[in-house]
Formats: C-alpha cells, structure tokens, sequence
C-alpha cells in the first residue's frame, strides 16, 4: 500500500511519472487537473465553475478543490492507496488535506517532489500544448501558471520538509532516469524490491 503526493511545476512531469507509478503498484491516479478538463470538456456544473480559472491559468478556488478531493478520497479504490497530483496548491490546501487525511485514516506517505529549470518547463509545456491541442496552454497562461505555481505552490515544499517526508528528484533528466529514482524512494518505503 502507498500514498504518495506527487509535487512540481506545470510540465514536471508528474502525469507521465503518476502512469508509472500506476501500473507498479496498482493504485489510482487522482489528477485535480484532468477532473476538472473532463469537468469542463463535459460541461458539468464543476466544469461550468472552473472553466474561467482554467482559461485565465489562476488556481480553482480550494474549496472546490478540496470538496472534490474530499469526494474522490472516499470512493472504494483508494483503500489500497493513491496517487495525488495537482493538488495541494497553497498552504491552505495543504493544512486542509492533512486534516481530511487524519479524518478518513490515510495518512501520506511521501511527498515526491520534481524539480526542472523554469526554461525547460515552459518549452515542455509549449510542446505539450500544440501536440494535444490545450488552449489552457498559450505562452502567457503558460508564464501565469508557472508564476502562481512559483508564488502560490512552491512555499509548500518546506511545509512538507519540515514534516521529513519530502523526496526531492530531478526531473530535467531522461525519463527512464526519473522513473528510477522514483522506483528507488517506493521500495525504501515498502522495506522489499517491487517487480
């Protein structure tokens, strides 16, 4: 069983690591960002509220956000574990989580943080954006969402080291690279290799 936090900048590389992590310990990925893309592609009441946030690149308001995490953290397939990605945001959201996580006995158990250079992200993020069509990410919703994430999130990194249960990565690295760390921190936590 884990349940990791998965931490970094838009274009970190989070999904692409959340997938891995997936398939190799058979937990879901809880990914704010894609509830609320599938909220607003299906125009749902949600959606209908984050659209405008969405569109602006400003942060969901953390009600919402954590209303919606709150519902998701008490479906039946997270007992075994999870993957939290995109969300906490602010230290509001943090504190919020800690204690909706005491509540519901889940608590975390690491937080992995991905590092990369902000002209990496923003070329990462450029790329992304006109290889799948996301008009969340034009060039200055891209440099607003990277400054509220340099503003806003990033501070969030000493509220979880101070806990000790940060672990730092480079994510400007090759993929696999990435992956291997990541690997590495899993099996540490179980105590036994994973394959």
């Amino acid at each position: 069983m884990a349940r990791l936090i998965l931490f970094g900048p838009p274009g970190a590389g989070k999904g692409t690591q959340a997938k891995y992590l997936v398939d190799l310990l058979d937990i879901p990925h809880i990914s704010t960002g894609d509830i609320f893309r599938a909220a607003v592609r299906n125009q749902t009441p949600l959606g209908q509220q984050v659209q405008a946030y969405l569109d602006s690149g400003r942060l969901v308001p953390d009600e919402l956000t954590i209303n919606l995490i709150q519902e998701r953290l008490h479906q039946g397939d997270v007992q075994k574990g999870w993957i939290l990605d995109g969300f906490p945001r602010t230290l509001a959201q943090a504190e919020s989580l800690e204690e909706l996580l005491h509540q519901i006995n889940q608590p975390y158990d690491r937080v992995l943080s991905l590092t990369v250079p902000e002209e990496v992200l923003t070329q990462r993020l450029v790329l992304r954006a006109e290889k799948e069509s996301r008009k969340d990410d034009t060039p200055e919703v891209i440099q607003k969402r990277l400054g509220v994430y340099w503003k806003d999130t990033a501070p969030l990194l000493d509220f979880y080291r101070n806990q000790q249960r940060l672990a730092t990565i480079d994510g400007n690295q090759p993929e696999s690279d990435v992956t291997a760390q990541i690997k590495h921190i899993v099996d540490q936590l179980k105590g036994e290799k994973i394959v």
